[in-house]
Protein backbone atom coordinates (compact mmCIF):
# COMPACT_ATOMS: atom_id res chain seq x y z
CA UNK A 1 0.00 0.00 0.00
CA UNK A 2 1.46 3.37 -1.20
CA UNK A 3 1.85 6.20 1.61
CA UNK A 4 -0.62 9.06 1.02
CA UNK A 5 -2.91 11.18 3.54
CA UNK A 6 -6.24 10.43 1.57
CA UNK A 7 -7.28 6.87 3.15
CA UNK A 8 -6.47 8.44 6.59
CA UNK A 9 -8.97 11.46 5.79
CA UNK A 10 -11.56 8.56 4.97
CA UNK A 11 -11.17 7.49 8.74
CA UNK A 12 -14.25 8.41 11.04
CA UNK A 13 -13.37 8.91 14.78
CA UNK A 14 -17.14 8.38 16.57
CA UNK A 15 -17.48 8.86 20.42
CA UNK A 16 -21.14 7.94 21.69
CA UNK A 17 -22.53 10.00 24.33
CA UNK A 18 -19.00 10.78 25.72
CA UNK A 19 -19.45 12.42 29.21
CA UNK A 20 -16.41 14.47 29.89
CA UNK A 21 -15.64 17.19 27.68
CA UNK A 22 -12.30 16.92 28.25
CA UNK A 23 -11.42 13.42 26.74
CA UNK A 24 -13.03 14.52 23.91
CA UNK A 25 -10.38 17.45 23.61
CA UNK A 26 -7.36 14.12 24.39
CA UNK A 27 -8.89 12.34 21.46
CA UNK A 28 -8.76 15.18 19.03
CA UNK A 29 -4.93 15.98 19.77
CA UNK A 30 -4.49 12.13 19.91
CA UNK A 31 -6.03 12.05 16.14
CA UNK A 32 -4.40 15.16 14.48
CA UNK A 33 -0.97 13.50 15.79
CA UNK A 34 -1.36 10.70 13.86
CA UNK A 35 -2.85 12.72 10.91
CA UNK A 36 -6.54 11.83 11.31
CA UNK A 37 -9.05 14.53 11.49
CA UNK A 38 -12.76 13.54 11.03
CA UNK A 39 -14.52 13.39 14.76
CA UNK A 40 -18.20 12.82 14.91
CA UNK A 41 -19.56 12.96 18.36
CA UNK A 42 -23.08 11.51 19.27
CA UNK A 43 -25.37 13.32 21.23
CA UNK A 44 -21.85 14.29 23.62
CA UNK A 45 -22.89 15.69 27.38
CA UNK A 46 -21.23 18.69 26.96
CA UNK A 47 -20.06 19.84 23.75
CA UNK A 48 -18.56 22.62 22.79
CA UNK A 49 -16.86 22.97 25.87
CA UNK A 50 -13.81 24.83 27.26
CA UNK A 51 -12.55 21.87 28.67
CA UNK A 52 -12.35 20.25 25.45
CA UNK A 53 -10.72 23.08 23.54
CA UNK A 54 -7.80 22.87 26.71
CA UNK A 55 -7.19 19.49 26.47
CA UNK A 56 -7.01 19.29 22.73
CA UNK A 57 -3.23 21.04 22.76
CA UNK A 58 -3.70 22.86 19.37
CA UNK A 59 -6.08 20.34 17.93
CA UNK A 60 -9.00 22.89 18.53
CA UNK A 61 -9.52 22.64 14.29
CA UNK A 62 -10.40 18.77 14.71
CA UNK A 63 -12.92 20.20 17.50
CA UNK A 64 -14.46 23.08 15.26
CA UNK A 65 -14.91 20.90 12.23
CA UNK A 66 -16.71 17.95 14.16
CA UNK A 67 -19.90 16.89 13.23
CA UNK A 68 -22.35 16.54 15.94
CA UNK A 69 -25.01 14.42 15.52
CA UNK A 70 -28.20 12.95 17.66
CA UNK A 71 -27.63 8.91 17.30
CA UNK A 72 -25.13 6.45 15.88
CA UNK A 73 -27.08 5.69 12.63
CA UNK A 74 -26.65 9.62 11.43
CA UNK A 75 -22.86 9.54 12.21
CA UNK A 76 -22.37 5.79 10.08
CA UNK A 77 -24.43 7.22 7.14
CA UNK A 78 -22.11 6.73 3.92
CA UNK A 79 -19.49 4.58 5.28
CA UNK A 80 -18.42 1.30 4.05
CA UNK A 81 -17.64 -0.38 7.19
CA UNK A 82 -18.04 0.22 11.02
CA UNK A 83 -15.83 -1.51 13.69
CA UNK A 84 -16.58 -1.29 16.59
CA UNK A 85 -14.26 -0.96 19.83
CA UNK A 86 -15.12 -3.23 23.21
CA UNK A 87 -12.80 -3.71 25.42
CA UNK A 88 -15.13 -7.35 26.76
CA UNK A 89 -16.22 -10.02 24.43
CA UNK A 90 -20.42 -10.13 24.74
CA UNK A 91 -22.45 -13.54 24.09
CA UNK A 92 -23.53 -12.53 20.74
CA UNK A 93 -21.06 -10.48 18.89
CA UNK A 94 -19.49 -10.40 15.36
CA UNK A 95 -15.91 -11.59 15.04
CA UNK A 96 -13.64 -9.93 17.28
CA UNK A 97 -10.06 -8.48 15.62
CA UNK A 98 -7.18 -7.30 17.43
CA UNK A 99 -6.70 -3.04 16.83
CA UNK A 100 -3.49 -3.74 14.94
CA UNK A 101 -5.54 -6.69 12.58
CA UNK A 102 -8.55 -4.28 12.21
CA UNK A 103 -6.36 -0.88 11.38
CA UNK A 104 -4.45 -3.14 9.08
CA UNK A 105 -7.78 -4.31 7.49
CA UNK A 106 -9.12 -1.07 7.34
CA UNK A 107 -6.71 1.13 5.94
CA UNK A 108 -7.37 -1.14 2.65
CA UNK A 109 -10.91 -0.19 2.77
CA UNK A 110 -10.34 2.94 3.27
CA UNK A 111 -8.39 3.16 -0.06
CA UNK A 112 -11.88 3.36 -1.62
CA UNK A 113 -14.16 4.39 0.89
CA UNK A 114 -14.88 5.79 4.19
CA UNK A 115 -14.62 3.51 7.23
CA UNK A 116 -15.89 4.51 11.13
CA UNK A 117 -14.04 3.21 14.01
CA UNK A 118 -17.18 3.54 16.94
CA UNK A 119 -16.26 4.35 20.54
CA UNK A 120 -19.16 3.94 23.88
CA UNK A 121 -19.13 6.12 26.83
CA UNK A 122 -16.62 6.19 29.20
CA UNK A 123 -18.33 4.12 31.95
CA UNK A 124 -20.00 1.32 29.95
CA UNK A 125 -18.64 0.98 26.29
CA UNK A 126 -20.84 0.45 23.57
CA UNK A 127 -24.53 -0.70 24.24
CA UNK A 128 -25.27 -3.81 22.42
CA UNK A 129 -27.73 -1.71 20.32
CA UNK A 130 -24.58 0.41 19.03
CA UNK A 131 -22.40 -2.90 18.81
CA UNK A 132 -25.00 -4.29 16.39
CA UNK A 133 -24.47 -1.26 13.78
CA UNK A 134 -21.06 -2.69 13.03
CA UNK A 135 -19.95 -5.20 10.65
CA UNK A 136 -16.55 -5.43 13.36
CA UNK A 137 -15.42 -5.09 16.56
CA UNK A 138 -12.28 -4.89 17.59
CA UNK A 139 -9.86 -4.87 21.24
CA UNK A 140 -6.58 -3.43 22.56
CA UNK A 141 -4.53 -6.05 23.66
CA UNK A 142 -4.05 -4.75 27.19
CA UNK A 143 -2.34 -6.23 30.24
CA UNK A 144 -5.39 -9.20 31.81
CA UNK A 145 -3.75 -7.74 35.30
CA UNK A 146 -4.98 -4.12 34.62
CA UNK A 147 -7.05 -3.46 30.95
CA UNK A 148 -8.34 0.05 31.88
CA UNK A 149 -7.48 2.55 29.18
CA UNK A 150 -8.95 5.83 29.17
CA UNK A 151 -10.98 6.51 26.69
CA UNK A 152 -7.94 9.20 24.57
CA UNK A 153 -5.41 6.54 25.27
CA UNK A 154 -7.78 4.23 23.48
CA UNK A 155 -8.35 6.55 20.69
CA UNK A 156 -4.49 7.15 20.20
CA UNK A 157 -3.72 3.53 20.44
CA UNK A 158 -5.64 2.80 17.49
CA UNK A 159 -4.59 6.16 15.39
CA UNK A 160 -1.18 5.00 16.04
CA UNK A 161 -2.02 1.55 14.54
CA UNK A 162 -3.77 2.90 11.83
CA UNK A 163 -0.72 5.22 10.53
CA UNK A 164 1.05 2.40 10.99
CA UNK A 165 -0.91 0.39 8.77
CA UNK A 166 -0.95 3.29 6.11
CA UNK A 167 2.31 2.21 5.47
CA UNK A 168 2.06 -1.35 5.39
CA UNK A 169 2.84 -3.08 2.00
CA UNK A 170 1.25 -6.20 3.45
CA UNK A 171 -2.14 -6.96 1.68
CA UNK A 172 -4.96 -8.00 3.49
CA UNK A 173 -6.66 -11.13 4.94
CA UNK A 174 -10.47 -10.15 4.15
CA UNK A 175 -10.87 -8.02 1.77
CA UNK A 176 -9.46 -8.39 -1.42
CA UNK A 177 -12.26 -8.17 -3.77
CA UNK A 178 -13.16 -5.19 -5.42
CA UNK A 179 -14.85 -3.19 -2.49
CA UNK A 180 -16.94 -1.08 -4.93
CA UNK A 181 -19.25 -4.33 -5.01
CA UNK A 182 -19.56 -4.53 -1.45
CA UNK A 183 -22.74 -3.04 0.35
CA UNK A 184 -22.46 0.25 2.25
CA UNK A 185 -23.22 0.18 5.77
CA UNK A 186 -26.66 2.23 5.06
CA UNK A 187 -27.50 -0.81 2.78
CA UNK A 188 -26.86 -3.23 4.90
CA UNK A 189 -28.95 -1.58 7.85
CA UNK A 190 -31.72 -1.21 5.18
CA UNK A 191 -31.99 -4.11 4.53
CA UNK A 192 -31.87 -5.36 7.97
CA UNK A 193 -35.00 -2.94 9.20
CA UNK A 194 -36.67 -4.29 6.22
CA UNK A 195 -36.14 -8.17 7.22
CA UNK A 196 -37.49 -7.36 10.57
CA UNK A 197 -40.65 -5.62 9.34
CA UNK A 198 -41.19 -8.41 7.26
CA UNK A 199 -40.67 -11.08 10.13
CA UNK A 200 -43.02 -9.23 12.27
CA UNK A 201 -45.48 -9.21 9.91
CA UNK A 202 -45.43 -13.72 9.75
CA UNK A 203 -45.20 -13.24 13.37
CA UNK A 204 -42.22 -15.07 13.37
CA UNK A 205 -40.41 -12.89 15.99
CA UNK A 206 -43.31 -13.26 18.18
CA UNK A 207 -42.65 -17.05 18.16
CA UNK A 208 -38.54 -17.22 18.92
CA UNK A 209 -37.79 -14.45 20.99
CA UNK A 210 -37.82 -11.83 18.42
CA UNK A 211 -34.92 -8.96 19.97
CA UNK A 212 -32.43 -12.25 20.19
CA UNK A 213 -32.72 -13.88 16.65
CA UNK A 214 -32.77 -10.00 15.50
CA UNK A 215 -29.24 -9.94 17.35
CA UNK A 216 -28.19 -13.23 15.39
CA UNK A 217 -29.45 -12.02 12.20
CA UNK A 218 -27.35 -8.70 12.48
CA UNK A 219 -24.01 -10.82 13.21
CA UNK A 220 -24.67 -12.99 10.60
CA UNK A 221 -25.21 -10.84 7.85
CA UNK A 222 -22.98 -8.38 9.07
CA UNK A 223 -19.56 -11.06 8.81
CA UNK A 224 -20.97 -12.11 5.86
CA UNK A 225 -19.91 -9.04 3.92
CA UNK A 226 -22.56 -8.49 1.24
CA UNK A 227 -22.48 -7.30 -2.58
CA UNK A 228 -24.67 -4.30 -3.11
CA UNK A 229 -26.36 -7.07 -5.53
CA UNK A 230 -27.05 -9.45 -3.09
CA UNK A 231 -28.49 -7.22 -0.76
CA UNK A 232 -31.14 -5.94 -3.93
CA UNK A 233 -31.56 -9.45 -4.62
CA UNK A 234 -32.88 -10.08 -0.74
CA UNK A 235 -34.85 -6.66 -0.27
CA UNK A 236 -36.39 -7.98 -3.77
CA UNK A 237 -37.26 -11.43 -2.03
CA UNK A 238 -38.91 -9.10 0.93
CA UNK A 239 -41.33 -6.93 -1.40
CA UNK A 240 -42.47 -9.98 -2.98
CA UNK A 241 -43.52 -11.47 0.24
CA UNK A 242 -44.95 -8.08 1.49
CA UNK A 243 -47.27 -7.93 -1.94
CA UNK A 244 -48.38 -11.78 -1.53
CA UNK A 245 -49.14 -11.36 2.20
CA UNK A 246 -50.79 -7.63 1.38
CA UNK A 247 -49.03 -5.92 3.87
Amino acid sequence: MVATSQPLNRIRIVLCQTSHPGNIGAAARAMKTMGIHTLYLVAPKKFPHAEATAMSSGADDVLQDAYVVNDLEEALQGVKLAVGLSARRRELTQPYLDVREVAHEMMHVAEQADVAFVFGTEMSGLSNLEIHQCQLLSFIDASPDYSSLNLAQAVQVLCHELRQASISRSPPKLYTKDLTLLANHDSLMGFLSHLKVVLEAVEFLDKVQGDRLMQRLHILFARSHLEIDEVNILRGILTHIQKKLKV
